[in-house]
């Protein structure tokens, strides 16, 4: 049996290889003590050079200099597979923490957008790109705003790898953001599959709570092959991805307005937003709340992926600069 000292212990060593994936460049111990405070652990600098010491035993971390550090190959799989426990409700807090990053002005068009980050093969980018045109026509995505980085160079916060392309779609947390700034509380249930009859949206015939799990709805169904974007955009009849979420009633009015000011943004995304207490697309509501169904900003690379190309997709990565956003049609 596992003392509770151990598993706190195993908790630090987490948290310091989450901190360590997430940065291109290696970290000194002052750094990453003091990121961790956004992860809520209070450690000392000298505490954190003590667990990196041990870290660097078990191959976890690999000393660079004189005193910084990069994650390994081990240290990856590590953080992939331990406290499996810790990692429920883990997507539920990724959205919160996007959610309060994201700082959009809709009336100057500047700030912080939320997006979803998906790396291609460099030789095969120029066909993901033809794949994904139909989608973006068709307006299955949040925005047609997207961002483009080759290896070498930085989208958010991270660095693009060798012989790979970085593309940035736009996430649908931006109303999230928006929302909160204008003061309604967004509840975030569901990531799923929505089924597209007649151009229509009929219902949900997949769902994935948040708050019960620790991958990302969307990169699980696309990497199952769950989509049918390609139909949906063809022949208006297919599965594409899609969240659900909810207000509270009374703030209705208020969240239309604030998406209206979005969309002159280019920055949408909405499916349908339902009547108090009323269930949408086949999926209940709490009572004196309004459902809201939102598009999956992933859904154009769900439409590669459909053809072969497949990606390595990152949902809700990062956030990016709303001015680095340029128009996929440009590209």
């Amino acid at each position: 049996m596992i003392g509770s000292d151990s598993v706190d212990v195993e908790r630090k060593v987490i948290a310091i290889l989450r901190v360590l994936k997430e940065s291109p460049e290696p970290l000194g111990a002052r750094i990453i003590a003091r990121q961790l405070k956004d992860w809520g652990i209070d450690l000392t600098e000298r505490a954190v050079r003590y667990h990196l010491k041990l870290m660097d035993e078990r191959g976890l971390t690999q000393a660079v200099g004189r005193d910084g550090r990069l994650i390994t190959t081990s240290g990856v799989e590590e953080l992939k597979n331990a406290l499996v426990g810790d990692k429920v409700g883990f997507v539920i807090n990724k959205i919160e923490l996007l959610t309060f990053r994201t700082r959009f002005d809709w009336e100057s068009r500047s700030g912080l957008v939320s997006i979803n980050t998906s790396l291609f093969p460099q030789e095969r980018f120029p066909q993901a790109l033809k794949a994904m045109r139909d989608a973006f026509k068709a307006g299955l995505c949040v925005s047609e705003l997207v961002a483009v980085a080759k290896e070498g160079e930085r989208i958010g916060e991270t660095t693009v790898p060798q012989g790979k392309v970085s593309f940035a779609t736009v996430c649908s947390i931006v109303i999230n953001g928006a929302l909160l700034k204008a003061g309604i509380p967004m509840d975030s249930r569901f990531g799923g599959i929505l089924q597209i009859r007649n151009h229509k949206p009929l219902r949900f015939v997949e769902l994935i709570h948040y708050a019960g799990s620790s991958l990302d709805p969307s990169e699980i169904f696309i990497r199952g092959r769950m989509t049918q974007v390609g139909e949906a955009t063809r022949r208006g009849e297919g599965k594409v991805l899609a969240n659900f979420r909810e207000v509270p009633a009374q703030c209705r009015p208020i969240a239309e307005a604030v998406m209206a000011r979005l969309k002159e943004a280019h920055l949408g995304g909405l499916v349908v937003m339902g009547n108090a207490s009323e269930p949408v697309c086949e999926v209940p509501v709490e009572p004196n709340r309004a459902g809201i169904i939102l598009l999956g900003g992933l859904n154009p690379v769900a439409a590669a992926a459909e053809v072969g190309i497949e990606a390595e997709n990152i949902a809700m990565s990062s956030v990016i600069d709303y001015r680095q956003l340029r128009s996929f049609w440009e590209l």
